[in-house]
């Protein structure tokens, strides 16, 4: 009775195992969405949600790259959106400060844990909680402890927040600020923070941050149509930014605090940057941008881990890396499967959510929002 037992058990181990591997082959296999397919989604988005204007969506594995897309480049402006168009990335920027970071790194110019007052001058008083100092892994991995945004950030013009915020003003608050917890203990998002690092970066080159994210980075990948500074080509193919109603906004600046969230881009040109993180094209910058994708601390979110300046999500058997961005018109999507070799970059001029349609196309039990129709 027992062998026979035994043998129902291995019989109904074998089917649950044989279950499993169908399961995890249909994974692997899932059929890849369509243009047409990719197209409707946008469609629904955008014609019948009314959550954009315009949206386009970059997609990347070894087979190569395609571009699909959806919407104008303003409500007033018949010309469709594509590859070249030119977006706000908004926090997207802060993947380019960790990778100027592992890169300086490599070169030897610093270390992931100096500690910032190392690179700030003299009459700046670092905050410390209790002896521990905020080193430049804190900064990057978002566990500074430092606040969002600074206490004493007061703009004159609400539609372009960051642009009057100097760098005085952020070495005055940085040698008044308290920290409430100790550097390294825990996830903290912060804007200022990450606009900090790129600061310092650039204090460290000797240069100023953009320019150091187009000969370190934008140069070598051949990204021409990234960078702070709109350039003449850059603004003839720039969308206009939508508010949360689609009425158009004015444009970002942050001069200050770049390194969080000022650069802007094409989708052409972020198909590049992911295709190099993920090894589908060669650059000297392969080693440093492995170094971001590192787990460095949790954050408080179960399955959700964080880099150097990316996101780590697990789930359904994947691990997808990942970061959003948002300004006051824009909205952005970049992220890959490193074991898949496969990469999704979503751009859209409206500041309404696009996230669920990247984690989707990275991995299909992630499921796409369900939106009605606006009354």
């Amino acid at each position: 009775m027992m062998k026979k037992r035994t043998s129902i058990a291995v019989l109904v181990s074998l089917l649950l195992l044989s279950f499993d591997l169908f399961a995890a082959r249909a994974r692997v296999d899932q059929p890849k969405l369509s243009d047409y397919e990719i197209r409707n989604i946008l469609r629904e988005r955008i014609d019948i949600a009314r959550k954009s204007v315009g949206i386009v969506v970059g997609l990347i594995d070894e087979k190569g790259s395609r571009v699909i897309s959806y919407g104008k480049r303003a409500e007033n402006n018949g010309d469709s959106v594509d590859g070249d168009s030119i977006f706000e990335i908004g926090s997207v920027t802060k993947v380019f400060t960790a990778t100027l970071l592992a890169d300086m790194v490599e070169r030897g110019d610093l270390r992931l844990d100096d500690p910032i007052s190392k690179f700030l001058p003299r009459s700046v008083k670092a905050p410390s909680f209790e002896g521990k100092e905020i080193t430049l892994r804190h900064l990057s991995s978002q566990t500074s402890a430092l606040p969002r945004l600074p206490g004493n950030m007061s703009p004159k013009d609400q539609s372009n927040p960051y642009a009057d915020y100097s760098v005085d003003q952020m070495y005055s608050f940085l040698s008044t600020c308290t920290l409430t917890r100790a550097p390294g203990s825990q996830y903290l998002y912060s804007n200022l923070g990450v606009g900090l690092l790129g600061h310092i970066l650039g204090l460290v080159a000797r240069t100023d941050y953009e320019s150091l994210v187009r000969t370190r980075i934008c140069q070598p990948l051949r990204m021409s149509n990234t960078g702070i500074t709109l350039t003449p080509e850059m603004k003839a193919h720039l969308a206009t930014g939508h508010n949360q109603a689609l009425r158009p906004v004015a444009n970002w600046d942050l001069p200050t605090l770049a390194g969080a969230g000022a650069l802007r881009s094409t989708v052409n040109d972020m198909l590049k940057f992911v295709g190099a993180n993920i090894g589908l094209i060669a650059t000297p910058l392969a080693s440093a941008m492995a170094k971001t994708h590192q787990t460095q601390h949790d954050t408080g979110i179960e399955g959700l881990d964080v880099g150097l300046g990316w996101h780590i999500l697990k789930r359904f058997d994947t691990e997808l890396i990942w970061h959003n961005g948002g300004t006051g018109g824009y909205h952005s999507f970049v992220g890959f499967n490193k074991a898949k070799r496969t990469g999704v970059v979503i751009l859209s001029n409206s500041t309404n959510d696009i996230d669920d349609i990247g984690r989707h196309l990275l991995e299909s039990q992630y499921p796409i929002a369900k939106l009605d129709a606006p009354k």
